[in-house]
C-alpha cells in the first residue's frame, strides 16, 4: 500500500513537471511573438514621417526605402548636370550661373571641357552670335551592378541661330559615386571622369 502511494506521488510529480515545462514553453513563445511583433511595429513606424503643416495640423507622410529611389535619383542627377552644362543662352551671366551650378554635380573633369571651350571662344560666339543652345535627353543608361556606377547618356543638342537650327548628337559617359546631400547637390551623387565620346552635327534646318 505504501509502495502504491509512492508511485502515485511520483506520477503526480511528473505530471506537474510536464505541465510546468509546457507552461514555460508557452510563456517563452508568447514573449518571443510579442517582441517580434513590437519590433515589426516599430520598424513600420520608422517608415512614417509626421509633418506639422504651418503649426496647425499634423499630417502623415509615408517615407520610402532609400535604395528604391537611388536609380531614379542617379538619372535625375546626370540629367540635371547635362541641362545646366549644355543649355546656353546669349547671356554671359546666365552661362556662368548655369556652369557654376553644374560644377557642384561633377568633379574637375567637366571643368577641363569648360576651360577648353572657353579658350576656343565658344561661349563668346554664343553671346555675340545671339545663339541659343538647348539639350534633349534621349536616355540615360546606369549600371548599378558595379561601383562606381557606370553611366552613359544619349542626348541631342539643338543649336538655334537666327537663320537655321543645327541638330547635334551628344553621347557622354562618367562614373557616379555616392556623395553627401546638400542644397547644391540634393541627390547625393558626384560624377567622376566625365567624358564626351560623341558630339557631331546630324542635320541643319533652315528657319
Amino acid at each position: 500500500m505504501e509502495f502504491k502511494s509512492l508511485r502515485n506521488i511520483e506520477s503526480s510529480f511528473r505530471q506537474i513537471r510536464l505541465f510546468t515545462i509546457v507552461f514555460v514553453a508557452l510563456c517563452a513563445a508568447v514573449t518571443g511573438y510579442a517582441l517580434w511583433n513590437s519590433y515589426s511595429f516599430a520598424e513600420a513606424q520608422r517608415q512614417k514621417i509626421y509633418v506639422l503643416d504651418g503649426g496647425k495640423s499634423l499630417m502623415l507622410a509615408l517615407s520610402q526605402d532609400l535604395s528604391q529611389n537611388r536609380p531614379v535619383e542617379a538619372r535625375e542627377h546626370v540629367k540635371r548636370f547635362h541641362e545646366l552644362f549644355f543649355t546656353l543662352s546669349p547671356d554671359k551671366s546666365a552661362i556662368e550661373s548655369n556652369i557654376n551650378r553644374a560644377f557642384f554635380l561633377v568633379d574637375k573633369s567637366a571643368f577641363r571641357y569648360y576651360q577648353d571651350m572657353q579658350e576656343k571662344g565658344y561661349y563668346n560666339r554664343i553671346v555675340s552670335g545671339n545663339i541659343n543652345q538647348s539639350i534633349q535627353i534621349d536616355s540615360i543608361s546606369c549600371n548599378f551592378e558595379v561601383y562606381p556606377y557606370k553611366v552613359v547618356t544619349y542626348a541631342k543638342q539643338m543649336i538655334i541661330r537666327s537663320s537655321n537650327v543645327t541638330e547635334r548628337n551628344l553621347i557622354t559617359r562618367c562614373d557616379l559615386i555616392n556623395s553627401l546631400r546638400s542644397d547644391h547637390n540634393p541627390h547625393g551623387f558626384m560624377m567622376e571622369r566625365f567624358e564626351i565620346i560623341d558630339n557631331k552635327d546630324l542635320r541643319i534646318f533652315d528657319r
